[in-house]
C-alpha cells in the first residue's frame, strides 16, 4: 500500500494512481460481480498479456483492492475477489457504465 506522502495532492489524482488504466478499470469491472480465477479474468479480458494482468492484480493486491486466496488444493487453486476497500469503487464503476451507455444511445 503506498504511503501517505508517496500520494498525489489532488484526489482525482490519486484514484487516477490507484485504478486509472483501462485494465484495472476491467478487472475491477469482472471482480465486482464475483471472484475469480487468475486464468478465467484473462480468458474475460480480451488483449491482456499475462505479464500485464500479473502486474495490475499484484498492484491492487499492494494497494490494498483486491485479495488474493490461495486455497491448500491439489492443485493448487488461486482466486482474486475485491477487499472491502474494494468493493467502495462500485459508484466510480457505476457511474462510468451509466455514462458510457448514455453516450452509446446519444443521451448526454
Amino acid at each position: 500500500m503506498l504511503k501517505k506522502e508517496e500520494l498525489p495532492d489532488c484526489p482525482v489524482a490519486t484514484t487516477v494512481q490507484l485504478i486509472g488504466n483501462k485494465w484495472k478499470l476491467l478487472i475491477l469491472r469482472n471482480l465486482l460481480v464475483r471472484p475469480w480465477r487468475f486464468n478465467e479474468l484473462q480468458k474475460s479480458l480480451e488483449g491482456i498479456s499475462q505479464k500485464v494482468l500479473t502486474e495490475s492484480l499484484r498492484s491492487m493486491e499492494s494497494d490494498g483492492i483486491v485479495i488474493r486466496t490461495v486455497y491448500a488444493e491439489v492443485p493448487p487453486r488461486v482466486e482474486y475477489s475485491l477487499s472491502e476497500l474494494g468493493k467502495t469503487l462500485r459508484p466510480i464503476l457505476d457511474a462510468m457504465q451509466t455514462w458510457g451507455t448514455q453516450y452509446k444511445h446519444n443521451e448526454l
